[in-house]
């Protein structure tokens, strides 16, 4: 059924490329036989028993049956589940709004933070960073943000950001760095030490043991979102040089 898709993993699909996603028109008799189900992720959509590609980029696949489009884009749309960085705009009552870089922005509940009840509030200023993620996103609503896991643990989302800088990439690096074998982050961490914030939307906070460090790391991520691995290395071999 997906023989079709999965051989395209890893080439460039352009917007209009369309599968087919029939199912073979045969019934088993001695055995049960469970329908396959594709998930459509990001770039593309299901019509009826087809599979059209509506971003262009890399088709990238997912055990067992997930399909999406890596693709290079500059606006960030959030989708429910992804963490990203957002900055405190407005405090009004119950209800905090934070920017996070995309067409309009969220709502933050102060009862979305661990701990937090109506007597004890979470002490959240304007110009706050905070580290959430999205448990309402879709065209038809207002995004909605919450620093705490389905169980109630903050897992490393809060308010943060005492004493770093905060700077943006482009999406790709950021997914880039977030995946679970990143050469990037394992190259950074190998000549300079730090603590990195990695957000879905492109913002990213760094810290290390001096200003003068801080910048280079900031610098160097920025420049190496275009580099193959031998140029980034060469890159970060030359600045460690010129650190020491």
């Amino acid at each position: 059924m997906f023989s079709g898709l999965k051989d395209k993993v890893g080439e460039v699909l352009l917007p209009g490329d369309e599968f087919s996603l029939e199912t073979e028109d045969t019934i088993s008799l001695t055995e049960r036989v469970k329908p396959e189900k594709v998930v459509c992720g990001p770039g593309l959509r299901r019509s009826g028993d087809r599979l059209l590609v509506c971003k262009s980029g890399v088709l990238r696949h997912k055990q067992p049956n997930m399909f999406w489009m890596d693709s290079q884009q500059r606006r960030y749309v959030p989708a429910k589940g992804e963490t990203v960085i957002g900055i405190v705009t407005v405090k009004s009552g119950d209800v905090f709004k934070v920017d996070f870089g995309g067409s309009e922005q969220a709502s933050l509940s102060y009862l979305a933070f661990e701990g937090a009840t109506k007597r004890n509030r979470p002490n959240v200023q304007v110009g706050d960073l905070v580290f959430s993620q999205f448990v309402v996103a879709n065209r038809d609503m207002e995004p909605e943000l919450v620093c705490v896991d389905s169980s109630g643990r903050a897992n490393g989302m809060g308010v943060f950001g005492a004493g770093g800088l905060l700077f943006t990439v482009s999406l790709g690096l950021a997914r880039r760095l977030l995946s679970p074998h990143s050469e990037v982050l394992s190259d950074l961490q190998t000549l300079f030490p730090c603590e990195l914030v990695v957000g879905m939307n492109g913002r990213l906070w760094v810290r290390s043991s001096s200003v003068q460090q801080t910048l280079v790391i900031t610098n160097l991520l920025q420049s190496c979102d275009t580099m193959t691995a031998p140029q980034r290395q060469e890159l970060f071999r030359r600045a460690a040089q010129g650190a020491l």
